[in-house]
């Protein structure tokens, strides 16, 4: 990821969105768009993370699934449900891709003095795709580690490549 962050007095700005119910967010500055629900297309032998594809601009792109990540259900996208295009750095490449979000909710800060690194035990997620948990109000907001996530996904597709070759 770069470390290129867009800062406030309270913080760095991020994007604020659900996923079954949970709030996640993610630096603002990595966003290139927010889309409505767009046709995809499948991806044969792709790892199941990012299956799909999209157009977008006439640029293709993976299209993810989060909630995949984080052990959660897939379900089927709803009238509140968006595309997220971000850029993030994976491998020493800037790689475009979308994930899909139930509900986009705002561009807030996140004070780095609300954030703690996820606990050892009582964590539903793999702890490795969560950087820190941040708490507003009675919230508590998940940021997860794009990075890390899709690294898994991308190191999967390599080793699939390599044995089908």
């Amino acid at each position: 990821m770069t470390e290129q962050t867009t800062k406030t007095d309270n913080g760095e700005e991020f994007l604020h969105f659900e996923l079954q119910g949970e709030i996640f967010a993610l630096e603002a500055i990595v966003v290139r768009e927010i889309l409505d629900v767009i046709t995809a297309t499948a991806v044969p032998g792709a790892p199941e993370l990012v299956h799909e594809v999209i157009n977008f601009r006439g640029k293709i792109i993976p299209l993810a699934d989060l909630r995949l990540a984080f052990d959660m259900e897939p379900t089927e996208p709803t009238i509140d449900s968006r595309i997220v295009v971000i850029e993030i750095e994976l491998d020493a490449e800037e790689i475009w891709l979308g994930f899909r979000a139930d509900k986009v909710l705002e561009v807030a800060s996140v004070a780095p003095s609300s954030c703690e690194e996820p606990p050892m035990v009582g964590l539903r997620w793999n702890r490795d795709h969560v950087r820190c948990l941040a708490q507003r109000g009675d919230d508590v907001i998940i940021i997860p580690d794009l990075p890390a996530i899709f690294e898994k996904a991308l190191n999967a597709s390599s080793a699939g490549i390599a044995a089908a070759a």
